[in-house]
């Protein structure tokens, strides 16, 4: 595995201080490597500056056969890179498979989402009127943990195949499979420059983020998109598309089958051990019977999950948290909800004294006064019992975050009433908020983004519209033209 930085096509160690990554499910270290420096870091930038012409030159279906090539060394590679992030996140390796694939996957949806939404498109007559789309330049693309590859592919995918030049940054915390895939990119021939790499913590991104770049392709924390939104306020020349998490509802309401409902509420909340941004942070249900039947259910399979090492059989549900930092406060969340008039029904705790190893946390907090509206990364579910579904949907929609939501319910015309009435940009019914399409648009509104969705709708944020009225030769003026004698 690669730990070095990629400025121009040439692999080399970063100037700055040396850091690694570690398996958050054994402590081991899977990474170590030096920090890209501000210099370093302008140094990628120029870089790409400098490649920019000829690969927004280059035609695009010679742009897109280089992205077909790395998509195929992708599926080849697919095993070892899934085992990679298996061991930097601590994720199961059924569920790294699927992101693996996943990867290789965002090349043809990227290569549809470009001619569809970015195309030309050529209205005829005396006057052609032609609708094309140009690369915006250097993109910056920030990467988050908890899908260290397929998340940031997401965005350097579409940015390539429309004409950009990239450089990204992994996270800190899983620098290797970011390393991965730009390999493979260098190996299908993305030509130098065209695609740079520099690895580092906080300061490394604040030194990309201050550099001569056209646009911030950001997915992480509200804090820190918020900030990036801030620096980039007088700054109408950088195009922004941040992706920032949520505090997400779902709505459990008159289903037959409680077991199925149950078992979407987990995959809700506590897949990717709660480390998914779409990840359900709030359940809310009716008060009495029916209620205490939809908890009975969801406590009964939680107790059930299994909770083990990546590679463990069988399988585990979950893993660990992405760092026995994280264990320790998420652990200190739950009991300050506890402390608030929160009543535990399933304790968040830490397994074994610093580890990353937590059990579902699970907290009615129905009569507390006070809870936060915040991302609680990980796998800690906030209850509700409200009197009727008219308050149900005024708890969901209780949050600045608007990024998912979702409905359990038998009853049709509640769904509809709750997809009218919802706050969010993606909206479920009858499966869990974690379920999301890459052939579909992937973001939220609130403090979840800036209205500028991924996936399918990444190239519109990689690509810029250009309206040209064309003909082939200049028209004459006409003997009666007004105003002319």
């Amino acid at each position: 595995m690669n730990s070095k930085i990629l400025i121009n096509g040439e692999w080399r160690d970063g100037a700055g201080a040396q850091f690694s990554s570690f398996d958050p499910s054994t402590g081991a270290e899977i990474w170590t490597g030096a920090a890209a420096t501000r210099d370093d870091v302008n140094n990628a930038v120029s870089a790409a500056r400098e490649a920019f012409a000829k690969w927004a030159l280059t035609p695009l279906a010679d742009r897109i056969a280089v992205m077909e090539r790395y998509r195929d060394l992708i599926k080849r590679d697919a095993d070892a890179l899934a085992e990679l992030i298996s061991r930097e996140t601590g994720k199961p390796f059924w569920e790294t498979k699927t992101e693996a694939a996943a990867v290789a996957g965002k090349v043809d949806i990227s290569i549809k989402a470009y001619h569809e939404r970015t195309g030309v498109k050529e209205t005829p007559g005396a006057t052609t009127a032609v609708l094309r789309h140009k690369p915006h330049g250097v993109m910056a693309v920030l990467g988050p943990y908890n899908f260290p590859a397929h998340l940031a592919n997401g965005h350097m995918v579409p940015s390539l195949i429309a004409g950009n030049t990239v450089v990204f940054k992994p996270s800190e915390q899983t620098p290797g499979p970011g390393a991965f895939i730009v390999e493979r990119m260098v190996e299908a021939g993305v030509p130098a420059g065209v695609v740079n790499m520099v690895q580092g913590a906080r300061e490394t991104g604040e030194a990309l983020t201050r550099a001569d770049v056209n646009g911030i392709l950001f997915t992480g924390g509200a804090r820190t998109g918020l900030a990036i939104h801030k620096m980039f306020a007088d700054r109408l020349d950088v195009i922004l598309a941040l992706e920032l998490g949520g505090n997400n509802p779902l709505i459990w309401w008159d289903t037959d089958d409680v077991d199925a409902a149950a078992f979407a509420v987990v995959q809700s909340a506590f897949l990717t051990s709660g480390q998914r941004c779409t990840c359900a942070r709030r359940l809310i249900v009716p008060e009495g019977a029916a209620g205490d039947k939809a908890i009975d259910a969801l406590v009964k399979l939680t107790d059930r999950l299994i909770i083990d090492q990546p590679f463990a059989d069988p399988q585990p549900f979950m893993g660990p948290v992405i760092s026995p930092g994280v264990a320790e406060n998420l652990e200190r969340a739950f009991d300050r909800l506890t402390e608030d008039d929160g009543e535990a029904i399933r304790n968040l705790s830490v397994r074994d004294e610093g580890a990353a190893f937590v059990t579902p946390g699970i907290v009615d907090v129905t009569r507390s006064n006070a809870v936060p509206d915040e991302e609680h990364f990980g796998p800690l579910l906030k209850v509700w019992r409200v009197k009727d579904f008219d308050a149900a949907i005024a708890r969901a929609n209780a949050t600045k975050f608007g990024l998912s939501a979702g409905l359990l319910s038998d009853d049709k015309a509640k769904w509809e009433k709750f997809l009218a009435l919802s706050r969010a940009g993606i909206v479920n019914w009858n499966r869990q908020t974690t379920g999301a399409a890459g052939s579909a648009p992937f973001g939220g509104i609130g403090a979840s983004g800036n209205h500028r969705p991924a996936a399918y709708y990444a190239a519109d944020y990689c690509a810029y519209p250009v309206a040209s009225m064309e003909g082939e030769g200049v028209v004459p003026m006409a003997e009666e033209q007004v105003g002319v004698r």
